[in-house]
């Protein structure tokens, strides 16, 4: 069998993308959840604090903008019983963010549980829980909720989905603009139509499974609640189900834009007698040529128009319930994440699409990939000036950029940025060397290349040579004919019929004469006629040899020009840091911005929201001996740094039960700042219940726990976990 080039090249393509897909996730797997966006700023009574009588209400104050429900507040006794009213009250008071829940009188004393959860106005659910006392401290309280809202599997499903949904909205609007304003000839590349009919339909998909996803998402965290339909019912009233509701409307025009592209638009620019409009009908006047340009105008305008408004109404669905929508300046916030994004398409989404015309299409013309190059440039100009705004908006001050985790990412965002606009520049030194490719230099390589080709089938199939050699010889006529000039063209192939047909009578000059000669093998580049061979084996391997040739010829042809094989290397090199690229920016939307991270440490004396939570810490444990397994439940409130934190320690056996051992210790150390170990001597306050009160941990940071479990004489194992303190 002869080994064809195009799908090793295909198959070299699909794993540098897996590589830089790979490469992505391991980056950034670990990213979702999302981070908070509104954060909680301030609490009545405040966190970790003890009051003298219960309180009349319980009231959180925000960073910005949330949705909340009657549930989205609760209040557990010590028991883990709900003892608040159920019902919300909406105490927002001009630019002060605040709800509350009202509380029963006659609470006794003990330690209460907060639990909230809500969605923040940039659609990303917030949650956490913290604790007051009334009186005095408790020995118990109840279990603070240890998965985030946002997170487990449907956070993962969730951030998938954003993720795709972005790359699909680039690989539609992007290809269909690379083939309206670039290269009208790709409507008719069965590649490119793939592409962006696949980006349509992931999109589509993709907005599906989040508007599906909202409940659970925002809410239980269960995944069969995707078929809940009451909730579903709820998601709709909100402002991301709207947006989502508005997105998967503007996709129906969408479907009906890249009908007409892949259409009538296509057909319009068929190139004469395959398809479209044949050169007869032009030489007897039954088609205007004027009136087919003017046409082909109106068909690129209406389409260049029409996409422009698909496009902007599908970017402004991000930017109506995201980032933009929320913070300083929404008015002008909005608008500007419009044309980033319509940026970030017309890029990336045209590299992609010129990506696949290189390796899968016909040769692409220089002119076509200048033009290109210079709606990349102006892209990257857009870019650069709405990328400016965003980052004054969202960072607000130059140590925020390294000091917080969504400044970081955008530093790394702006390097992979650098990096791409690197490679665009090498790809700009190919695109001024290339050279446009003549239609007679091809049809002369190719028949050229032909004698070889066919030597090599005759060699696997048995057939003689020479045999083989007169048929490649007849085709050589047949493609130089078909290159050269229109008048040459067809003097060269009447002339060529006549010497070859034993019919005096010459064939019309504007039709193609086929070739007569019984021994002449039929141009590979047309659908081999039916085969009269009785064997059917024999049928089948030439026919896979006529395929194998036809793949070998138009990767020859290809890598033939050294200019269009440097071109396809920097382009596919482009594309893999594009794909990295866009999975960091759908990281980026997902995190607390700077400002508003250092606005909430600011209203909470310098402590992060994310280590201004009381720790609870679940360590499982076996010290080899009989009855020697069992776990520890830590309790450190209210977590912090500076203060007199109470630390609650229970040991439970494999069935729950508590459990007395002998002897248990606990010793904090901090390795960065080599302080430590720090003991702590919990006293023995029950079965099973160790406390220890006034731990004061010097400074905030990444701290060890120690905990040392003995259950006999010589039976005993220290266990060490990490743990937050804000």
């Amino acid at each position: 069998m002869v080994t064809t080039g195009p799908p090793a090249r295909r198959s070299a393509v699909l794993r540098m993308l897996v590589v830089a897909v790979a490469l992505a996730g391991a980056l950034f797997g670990g990213a979702v959840p999302a981070s908070a966006h509104a954060a909680l700023t301030g609490s009545t009574p405040a966190q970790g604090s003890v009051v003298d009588r219960a309180p009349e209400q319980v009231a959180l104050t925000f960073s910005e903008g949330v949705a909340m429900g009657d549930d989205s507040i609760r209040v557990l006794d010590p028991h883990g019983k709900r003892v608040d009213r159920g019902k919300l009250r909406n105490l927002c008071s001009g630019a002060t963010v605040k709800y509350g829940t009202g509380l029963p009188p006659g609470l006794g004393n003990g330690t209460y549980t907060v639990a909230w959860q809500a969605v923040s106005a940039d659609s990303h659910p917030v949650s956490g829980a913290f604790t007051f006392s009334v009186g005095a401290p408790s020995k118990s309280s109840a279990a603070v909720p240890q998965q985030e809202a946002g997170g487990g599997l449907v956070g993962a499903l969730y951030g998938i989905a954003r993720c795709l949904a972005y790359a699909g909205f680039v690989l539609m609007a992007g290809g269909a603009a690379f083939v309206v304003a670039c290269r009208p000839a790709a409507a008719l590349v069965r590649s490119v139509q793939r592409l962006v009919v696949q980006g349509w339909a992931l999109l589509t998909g993709t907005t599906v499974a989040m508007l599906l996803l909202r409940t659970p998402y925002t809410g239980s965290g269960d995944l069969a609640d995707v078929f809940d339909l009451g909730g579903l019912q709820q998601v709709l009233l909100t402002k991301p189900g709207a947006a989502l509701v508005s997105r998967l409307l503007l996709l129906a025009a969408a479907a009906l834009f890249v009908a007409v592209l892949f259409g009538a638009f296509a057909r319009a620019h068929e190139p004469a007698g395959a398809g479209g409009t044949t050169d007869a009908e032009r030489e007897t006047g039954a088609v205007d040529p004027a009136e087919e340009a003017r046409r082909r105008k109106d068909l690129t305008f209406g389409l260049g128009i029409g996409g422009v408004i698909v496009a902007t109404g599908l970017a402004a669905t991000w930017a109506m319930a995201e980032h933009a929508s929320t913070g300083l300046q929404p008015a002008v916030a909005m608008p500007v994440d419009v044309l980033h994004l319509l940026a970030v398409a017309a890029w990336l989404g045209g590299l992609a699409t010129l990506l696949v015309s290189l390796y899968w299409g016909p040769p692409v013309e220089r002119t076509a990939v200048r033009r290109f190059s210079r709606i990349a440039f102006g892209s990257v100009v857009v870019l650069a000036a709405t990328g400016v705004y965003q980052s004054w908006r969202q960072v607000g001050t130059w140590s925020a950029l390294t000091g917080t985790a969504y400044g970081r990412l955008l530093l790394l965002k702006v390097g992979l940025v650098a990096v791409l606009v690197g490679i665009a520049w090498v790809s700009r030194r190919w695109t001024a060397r290339l050279g446009e490719a003549r239609a007679a230099e091809a049809g002369g390589t190719a028949a050229a290349t032909d004698a070889a080709d066919v030597a090599d089938a005759a060699q696997e199939a048995g057939e003689p040579v020479e045999r083989q050699s007169a048929k490649a010889a007849g085709k050589a006529t047949g493609k130089a004919a078909a290159g050269a000039p229109a008048a040459s063209s067809t003097a060269t192939a009447t002339a060529t019929a006549t010497a070859a047909s034993p019919d005096p009578d010459p064939a019309p000059a504007s039709e193609e004469t086929p070739d007569t000669d019984p021994e002449v093998a039929p141009d590979p580049d047309t659908e081999p006629e039916p085969s009269t061979d009785p064997d059917p084996t024999r049928a089948a391997q030439l026919a896979r040899q006529q395929a194998a040739l036809r793949s070998a010829r138009t990767k020859r042809l290809r890598d033939a020009d050294p200019e269009r094989l440097g071109l396809r290397r920097s382009v596919l090199a482009e594309a893999s840091v594009a794909v990295v690229l866009l999975v960091v920016t759908t990281v980026l939307t997902a995190t607390e911005p700077a400002r508003t991270e250092a606005a909430v440490q600011a209203a909470s004396g310098g402590q992060s929201t994310a280590s201004n939570q009381p720790q609870v810490l679940t360590v499982p444990f076996d010290t080899g001996g009989p009855h020697g397994k069992g776990t520890a439940r830590v309790d450190l409130d209210p977590g912090r740094s500076g203060n007199a934190n109470e630390l609650r320690l229970r040991l439970s056996d494999p069935s729950g039960k508590a459990m007395d051992v002998p002897e248990v210790k606990v010793s904090f150390t901090q390795k960065a700042k080599k302080l430590g170990p720090l003991p702590v001597v919990p006293r023995h306050t029950g079965t099973g219940h160790w406390r220890a009160s006034g731990v004061q941990l010097p400074v905030p940071g990444q701290w060890q726990l120690s905990l040392l479990v003995r259950t006999s004489d010589i039976d005993q194992v220290t266990e060490i976990r990490n743990v937050k303190i804000g």
